[in-house]
């Protein structure tokens, strides 16, 4: 038996060790040097380094019976590729996912790096970018004075930072997860009033950037997740991608302005951009508010889930 690893991440790395751990051929994708490094060499893992189309993935399944990816919760086009790839080659294909965390009051949940430069370009103050060095150039409309990206201690990440015309004295080149004094420290020492940010669980530090952000008195952007996927690969499927919208928040004080059904039409342009055939969510029976909004956008009832007490 072979199993096939897209990994990059905490998850990723502990679950290849726990397989490989039963005696199963066990291959890992990664998609840098850096994330090799932290893969570290444990027998019985193949580790296959550099970024992958899904061609490249297929014939790399082949064989495989289970293919797992273990990317980052925003590596949108990796996981697209991936899916692509195993319902290519007919292998069976899971996504391993971080639980959402909990937002601290005051964070303003956009669906795009672009959206929060939009957000942003109505106020002042200087800016922690976390969100890694690929979203630099949604920003480009601000005042590169004003970011403080905080990127991988790689050549790639400097270069899209000196691409971007962030000053060098602005460039926080540093590899995490941080701790919260850290966090504080960074938003202490270069004046830090808004912190843009993705929501990578526990595992990417996101606790210890809000708890900081908390205590700064800054104010946090965050993402929603949407999830790009594909139905299993069993004969009784007719095979097709599809975008699962896995939750949409608004902050109470912020209701009432539109910004959920602004948050509903970015999803379905970023879904249909990535090629999905449809877009798919679930509400409780009992939230009306969100049915209603689901409905004026266009979504309608298409299965019941039921539920039993035990």
């Amino acid at each position: 038996m072979k199993v096939v690893i897209f990994s990059g991440t905490t998850e990723g790395r502990e679950l290849s060790r726990a397989v490989a751990a039963l005696g199963i051929e066990t291959t890992v994708c990664v998609a840098t040097e850096l994330g090799a490094e932290e893969q570290g060499r444990t027998p019985g893992i193949t580790v296959c380094t550099g970024r992958l189309d899904a061609d490249a993935m297929a014939a790399l399944l082949q064989g495989a019976a289970l293919c797992v990816d273990a990317t980052h919760p925003y590596a949108t086009e990796a996981t697209r590729n991936i899916c692509v790839a195993a319902a290519a080659v007919g292998v069976e294909y899971h996504r391993l996912l971080r639980p959402a965390s909990d937002l601290p009051a005051g964070s303003v949940v956009l669906q795009t790096a672009a959206q929060a430069a939009g957000y942003l370009a109505g106020t002042e103050g200087n800016i922690l970018l976390a969100t890694g060095a690929k979203e630099l150039p949604a920003f480009a409309p601000l005042d590169p004075a004003r970011l403080y990206p905080r990127v991988l201690p790689t050549l790639a990440g400097i270069t899209a930072c000196e691409t971007a015309g962030i000053p060098h004295r602005n460039i926080i080149a540093m590899q995490g997860p941080f701790t919260r004094e850290l966090n504080v420290a960074v938003m202490h020492q270069f004046h830090i009033a808004y912190m843009v940010t993705k929501d990578g669980g526990a595992a990417g530090g996101f606790a210890e950037k809000a708890q900081a952000a908390a205590q700064c008195g800054v104010q946090l952007l965050g993402f929603a997740l949407v999830l790009m996927t594909h139905t299993p690969p069993y004969r009784c499927f007719v095979p097709h991608p599809y975008a699962d919208l896995l939750d949409l928040a608004v902050l109470p004080d912020a209701r009432g302005n539109g910004l959920g059904t602004l948050l509903l039409q970015a999803v379905k342009g970023w879904a249909k951009a990535y090629g999905a055939d449809y877009l798919e969510l679930g509400a409780l029976s009992n939230n009306q508010g969100a049915i209603r909004l689901y409905e004026r956008e266009g979504f309608g009832e298409c299965l019941k889930t039921f539920r039993a007490s035990l």
